[in-house]
């Protein structure tokens, strides 16, 4: 993922599937080249570098 996809996807009312190391997360906070993350299957929280967060593709 990069900078603008992550912009993007915090300035929207949308929900988007990210993802980390194949577990869900959602992006708390961002800077140039993190992101701080957070788990969405427990209270655990990191800093991420952006390029490692991706989203799936659902239509396939």
């Amino acid at each position: 993922m990069n900078y603008d996809r992550i912009n993007q996807i915090l300035n929207n009312d949308k929900k988007f599937d990210v993802f980390y190391e194949d577990r869900p997360v959602w992006i708390q906070g961002i800077n140039e080249e993190r992101a701080k993350i957070g788990f969405i299957d427990n209270f655990e929280e990191k800093d991420v570098f952006i390029k490692d967060l991706y989203e799936r593709n659902l239509d396939n």
